[in-house]
């Protein structure tokens, strides 16, 4: 009996046991808040107590996972950048890309504070969170006061990368692994000695099934997932109840309607401004791919589409495309950088964190930088929230918090978040296309 019910439940797609888990968990947390006069306080707290190592169990599990899923996929990303290949080309694709993903964080920075998610919040409630996550508030980590200069905030980018790991700075975990990626790069393309090359190769092969083994390990833990969404919307709307309702539906909007002015704003604008092609006949052609990444949630997962659309509807040359679409996959997450100043300004208005605009061009930065992480994966996003709230300053049972109300609504982001992802991919190869003239001959300029 216990087999079949194993087997049932692994057979059912998983986003459609995260919504079940959120949605079950939800309904009887508010039932335990609004009923909470009657069956008396220590009993929902019992409740709440006895079901919240579920939900912890999810946390701590992301937490283990998300500094290899950094490392391993930014190192390996880096390695494979065969910039001397295509020479200035390379560099225009890279400069494309992080200028989407720039535009992306400051659509959902200026989202964000328009509107201004959680403001208001009774910070009392959200300490009961805490309690009920069974952490300390006393946890070692930084006041939440913002880095108060870009100068730091560079600073603290270079740092011993064991020291970097203890303390949990991302950023400096992040560009070390960059630089380490790139160093390898470098000297496989110096022409050293066969003996080097070799080495450099295997290290790149090593990288690469590391990376595999960690992508596996997600997999396991959002094979879990469900069950710790379900403590998590239990604990969440069993102590908050109605007023967690809020938070959620603002974030979700926003989200939602950054990625939309992402997709049918800002993309068929630069497309017309720099191709001077009429952007509707552009991304009609793309519906395939986009479709697939909002189905499959992984951008990984979507390249053979998206392969396929660009050569074969598109009618870019496939030495592009090669280089263009795997790199866009691992490093430009346009989608997670709408989704995560959206989170940020949350966490500053749920904790009492004063934003000035040097705090905000931080973030910008800071969330850019993290995006690079991503990796591809579904739920990428949900681990890069520890990187930006870090950066924000909160301490560890505050960010606990954050991950705890992001879990239940992530996979719903994460759909339209990862079609986002997919359509700045093939944007920018798009139009890096254009400007460099690497279309098959049957290619009509005037589509």
């Amino acid at each position: 009996m216990l087999k079949k019910l194993l087997r049932g439940y692994l057979r059912t797609s998983l986003i459609l046991r995260i919504v079940i888990g959120f949605g079950t968990g939800s309904i009887i947390g508010g039932l335990l808040w609004a009923y909470s006069g009657v069956i008396g306080q220590p009993a929902t707290e019992t409740v709440v107590q006895f079901i919240a190592p579920l939900g912890s169990l999810l946390i701590n599990m992301l937490k283990m996972i998300v500094i290899p899923v950094i490392f391993f996929s930014i190192v390996t990303g880096a390695a494979s950048l065969t910039l001397r290949k295509f020479g200035g080309i390379g560099l225009k694709v890279i400069l494309w890309y992080l200028a989407t993903s720039t535009l992306a964080a400051i659509v959902g920075a200026v989202l964000a504070l328009a509107i201004n998610p959680g403001s208001g919040s009774n910070l009392a409630g959200w300490e009961r969170l805490i309690g009920a996550l069974g952490m300390d508030q006393s946890i070692p980590g930084a006041s939440p006061t913002l880095t108060h200069s870009l100068a730091s905030l560079v600073l603290s980018m270079f740092q011993n990368p064991f020291e970097a790991l203890a303390t949990n700075n991302f950023l400096a975990i992040i560009v070390f692994s960059l630089l380490f990626g790139l160093g390898i790069r470098v000297l496989l393309e110096s022409g050293k000695s066969s003996v080097e090359h070799r080495g450099l190769e295997s290290i790149i092969s090593l990288l690469n099934a590391a990376r595999t083994v960690i992508f596996k390990l997600v997999d396991w833990i959002l094979e879990y997932s469900p069950i710790g969404v379900f403590a998590l919307a239990l604990i969440n709307f069993g102590l908050y109840g109605k007023n967690i309702v809020g938070p959620y539906v603002s974030v979700t909007l926003g989200v939602i309607g950054g990625i939309v002015i992402m997709m049918f704003g800002v993309y068929p604008l630069m497309i017309a401004l720099i191709t001077h092609q009429n952007p509707v006949r552009v991304m009609r052609k793309m519906d395939e791919a986009i479709i697939t990444a909002f189905i499959t949630r992984s951008s990984a997962a979507t390249l053979p589409v998206s392969l396929h659309t660009m050569q074969s509807r598109l009618k870019v040359k496939p030495e592009l495309t090669s280089f263009t679409l795997p790199l866009g996959a691992t490093i430009n997450m346009d989608g997670v950088c709408v989704h995560l100043p959206m989170f940020a300004i949350l966490a500053a208005n749920m904790f009492g964190i004063d934003l000035t605009l040097t705090n905000l061009i931080i973030l910008v930065i800071t969330t850019v930088l993290a995006s690079i992480g991503a990796g591809g994966v579904p739920g990428g996003s949900l681990m890069l929230l520890f990187i930006i709230l870090e950066s924000l300053g909160l301490n560890g049972a505050q960010i606990a918090i954050m991950v705890a109300l992001a879990t239940g609504i992530n996979p719903i982001l994460d759909m339209f978040e990862t079609a986002n992802n997919v359509t700045g991919d093939m944007i920018c190869t798009y139009i890096v296309a254009h400007k460099e003239k690497m279309f098959n001959p049957d290619f009509q300029e005037n589509q």
